[in-house]
């Protein structure tokens, strides 16, 4: 399966690990990850969101790290929701998480619009903080979690560890 999977990727947590590893692991035949554009990216948010270079190489450095298949991989920068996801009718799936999987419809009425097939989606499970929240970036850059999902507890987003050393 050809499969995609697609966000903004800043900062690097738990949740996007767990989507990107779902990805790899049933992308046999490739798997094309989109990447937000900065305007994009800081169009729908209102944090600061960090430059899509900068993204682009934490990404690799995660997919590189994540990868236990050698799988081939194109990283391709998206301006809209659906992107290139919309329009390649070489894709077979699309990954996302609970709180996307809604979107899959609109997006496979768009492929149906330009005749292409229908993506099987894969709904990955979100990933949880211990505090039972879900891990986002936005929780991240508060400074409310680390990238793991661990309440912080400086406004530097160091951890407090049990063992007495804090974590950067």
């Amino acid at each position: 399966m050809r499969v995609a999977v697609a966000g903004t990727f800043g900062p690097i947590h738990d949740g996007h690990r767990r989507l990107l590893g779902t990805a790899l692991e049933c992308g046999d035949e490739g798997v094309v990850v989109g990447l937000t554009s900065d305007g994009f990216a800081r169009s729908s948010r209102d944090r600061p969101v960090p430059p899509f270079d900068e993204r682009r190489r934490a990404l690799e450095r995660e997919l590189a790290a994540l990868d236990e298949w050698g799988r081939d991989v194109e990283v391709r920068a998206i301006e809209t929701e659906h992107g290139f996801a919309a329009t390649d009718p070489s894709l077979d799936a699309v990954v996302v998480s609970e709180e996307t999987d809604d979107e899959l419809a609109a997006l496979n009425e768009a492929r149906a619009e330009r005749g292409l097939d229908r993506l099987v989606g894969v709904v990955v499970p979100l990933v949880r903080g211990t505090d039972g929240k879900r891990v986002s970036s936005t929780r991240v850059v508060a400074g409310e979690v680390d990238e793991h999902g661990r309440p912080t507890n400086r406004s530097d987003g160091s951890t407090d560890r049990s063992d007495g050393h804090r974590s950067p």
